[in-house]
């Protein structure tokens, strides 16, 4: 179990760490610098810095954990990367199954492959899928996001470094928004959240405001509008 300070999770768990960029939103990736700090401190998990690494012996972890809580799967990585066998995805995707006292929250960039391998997938309730879409050039993942049978589908635009306007919320559950930070952070426009949430507001989905960012996380607060929004899916039980 991982402790974390993301807002809309509980603790993280990781059975893959390590990644690969595939678009603008990767850029200054926060796992990727956060990899090598750990492998500087000789963490063991992390001795192959930020490349991929399947963690077997960390799939059933989860069963082990007897409180419910949200569970932010693979925060150091994407469970849908190209060089991840199904046979990995079917097993992590097995204990969430199994632990369902749990909810899982599974975010991913490679839409297109989640996509594909959806259909061989068993979904289950507690298991909620979301894509990250940072810029206009990236709303095609939340149509592949529309095809996958899950019971929670949503959106984390976030790091949001770019406006968009023409995006559709249809089928969609929850939407998160959320300012880039780090030392290289990119600016965030009021405006573009905006734009995300009255939509968010008009198609009545949860809208959560995760951060503006900046030099650090917490660094520029997360109120909008003199409001705190925190909105979630309905889940049977109570997070933080």
């Amino acid at each position: 179990m991982g402790v974390t300070n993301i807002e809309w999770t509980n603790v993280t768990w990781n059975p893959v760490t390590g990644c690969t960029k595939v678009s603008e939103g990767c850029k200054n990736c926060y796992a990727e610098q956060f990899a090598k700090r750990l492998k500087a401190m000789e963490n063991k998990r992390y001795e192959n810095g930020f490349e991929l690494t399947l963690h077997w012996d960390k799939i059933k972890e989860p069963l082990k954990w007897r409180k419910p809580r949200l569970i932010f799967v693979n925060s150091m990585s994407d469970l849908f990367h190209e060089k991840i066998p199904m046979e990995f995805i079917e097993e992590v995707f097995y204990t969430m199954g199994k632990a369902d006292h749990h909810i899982f929250q599974i975010l991913t960039k490679r839409s297109k492959r989640l996509r594909e391998v959806a259909r061989l997938l068993k979904w289950h309730d507690n298991v909620w899928i979301g894509v990250s879409v940072e810029n206009q050039n990236n709303v095609y993942r939340i149509d592949d996001l529309r095809q996958v049978p899950a019971k929670v589908r949503f959106i984390s635009f976030e790091p949001l470094i770019g406006r968009i306007t023409d995006f559709s919320l249809e089928k969609i559950h929850w939407v998160i928004v959320g300012g880039e930070s780090g030392a290289r952070a990119r600016s965030i426009q009021s405006s573009w959240v905006r734009i995300i949430r009255d939509r968010c507001i008009q198609e009545r989905v949860p809208f959560f405001f995760k951060q503006w960012g900046g030099r650090t996380s917490k660094a520029n607060g997360r109120i909008l509008d003199g409001e705190i929004w925190s909105e979630y899916p309905c889940y049977n039980f109570i997070a933080k």
